[in-house]
């Protein structure tokens, strides 16, 4: 009788080392998955449908090639930057993360010893979760490849392909890393205690501005984009926040690094800033609007998700409930009053209003776990025991301000490094797609469209073409044959 294949001979086997917790592994792989999802193919179906018909096609190829291109800058170089070995307070030294050795090996997070006020007295151990390294490379690689797609959503309509190809490694290399090493790797803000439990600065907030950034730098759109931008599938956009919303348990979900009691508390606290934020913006809509609007609502939704995502394994439920209501009407605020009466917000064309959805709501989240993280759940996840926020007294108001200064930090690191990065780029190949392409769109850009079908997501105007006109035209678009290219 043949021997059973060493990977399933249980922990008698070289492939289950006595280190591995199979709990968190499948946890940890699972909601690494569920991240990647929100990326592909959530945002890739939601930036489809949200733009107008002529951009569908692009703005879904910008988040697919982000998602493919940060995979290999992040093995080569870029996880050890973000989480390796100290080079300076603000970043790990790069080296590739391919080594079988190193994958298969028990994960660590060598800076992450969090040291007393001296410098030199250990506090908390360096963070070895129990299972390969691998899984942390993955589940770490999903979170930086959704950061450059988020702040795509800044640049939809009017950014050259090629510039875009050339800016992911670049803002990967030069900002996401500073920022992910600084906060979560072990740098300064770190060694400082300033808390964001799984990515309201280092994702959100440089996402928001470093997006609006660029924007700057690129250009607006054409002006009849400007002007008209409807969705050309609204049934589509809701597919894709769905999968952000349900992809979120594995976001913060995964945020402890084990399938431990802090992982449940923020999933749930999760769902309720959501939905609370998500109703509070539907409800703004009507009372001020008039209609309440589908787009809104999923805007209310992000902004409940990315406001809760710096402490949501930190604070009780109630305060989830009051980051929700805050979540849905602060950022609702600037977006649809301030917005219009900023001369800056309107110069920078911002195509989805990243600045609002993430920048503001990942100020405002990272602000307000200052205010709420709860003692006796800081105690169960952070580095720096008796962490608590303000409202809860003693230190907490010293939180406070190292909240406001982490913030302050990553918002001025990506305005700067991001203008960089476009100044240079646009040294080399225009940063923004010549008029001509700007009025084709799709067609122009990638020789494809998203669909076969007469208009741009716009009504058909029966005064200009007639009743006639468009049943005749509808069945000429339904059996004309179609081009590969068209």
């Amino acid at each position: 009788m043949s021997e059973v294949p060493v990977a399933y001979q249980g922990n008698t086997s070289a492939a289950v080392a006595d280190w591995l917790n199979k709990g968190d592994n499948a946890w940890q792989l699972t909601a690494a998955t569920l991240v990647a999802l929100q990326s592909f193919p959530g945002l890739v179906v939601l930036y489809g449908g949200i733009v107008k018909k002529k951009w569908a096609v692009n703005s879904a190829f910008m988040a697919l090639y982000a998602f493919a291109a940060v995979w290999i800058c992040w093995v080569t170089w870029a996880y050890n930057m973000s989480f390796g070995d100290k080079l300076l307070p603000i970043w790990g030294k790069a080296r590739p993360a391919l080594n079988q050795a190193l994958l298969v090996g028990q994960a660590a997070l060598p800076a992450t010893a969090h040291y007393r006020a001296d410098g030199t007295t250990l506090e908390t151990a360096a963070v070895e979760p129990y299972y390969p390294m691998a899984t942390v490379v993955y589940f770490q690689c999903v979170f930086a490849a959704i950061t450059l797609i988020l702040l795509a959503g800044s640049l939809l309509g009017r950014m050259s392909f090629l510039a875009w190809m050339i800016f992911v490694p670049l803002w990967l290399t030069f900002s996401y890393t500073i920022g992910a090493f600084s906060v979560w790797g072990g740098g300064f803000l770190f060694q400082w205690g300033v808390i964001d439990y799984c990515g309201g600065y280092v994702i959100h907030l440089s996402a928001g501005f470093a997006g609006f950034t660029a924007a700057y730098w690129v250009g607006p759109r054409a002006q009849k984009d400007r002007e008209r931008f409807p969705p050309n599938n609204i049934l589509f956009t809701l597919t894709g926040a769905g999968l952000l919303w349900m992809g979120w348990a594995g976001f913060n979900g995964g945020g402890p690094y084990a399938a431990n009691l802090v992982a449940s508390m923020s999933v749930v606290n999760t769902n309720i800033c959501a939905a609370m934020s998500l109703i509070v913006w539907t409800c703004l809509d009507v009372i001020f609007f008039k209609k309440p609007s589908v787009v809104g609502a999923v805007q209310g939704m992000i902004t409940g998700l990315v406001c809760i995502t710096p402490g949501a394994g930190l604070v009780q439920g109630w305060a989830a409930m009051v980051m929700g209501v805050l979540a849905g009407s602060i950022p609702w605020y600037t977006m649809m009053i301030l917005h219009k009466r900023s001369r800056i917000l309107m110069h920078v064309d911002d195509t989805l209003g990243v600045i609002h959805t993430h920048g503001v709501a990942g100020l405002l989240g990272g602000l307000l776990t200052g205010l709420f993280a709860e003692p006796t759940l800081c105690n169960l996840f952070l580095p720096v025991t008796n962490s608590q926020g303000a409202f809860y007294g003693g230190v907490g108001g010293a939180q406070f301000g190292k909240q406001l200064v982490g913030a302050l930090f990553i918002i001025g690191w990506n305005v700067a490094v991001t203008s960089i990065i476009c100044v240079a780029i646009n040294a080399v190949v225009p940063l923004r797609m010549p008029e001509d392409k700007l009025e084709v769109g799709d067609d122009a850009v990638h020789g494809e469209e998203a669909y076969a079908l007469w208009g741009d997501g716009e009504l058909y105007d029966v005064t200009k073409h007639g009743a006639d006109d468009t049943e005749h035209g509808a069945m000429r678009a339904a059996v004309a044959p179609v081009s590969p290219m068209n």
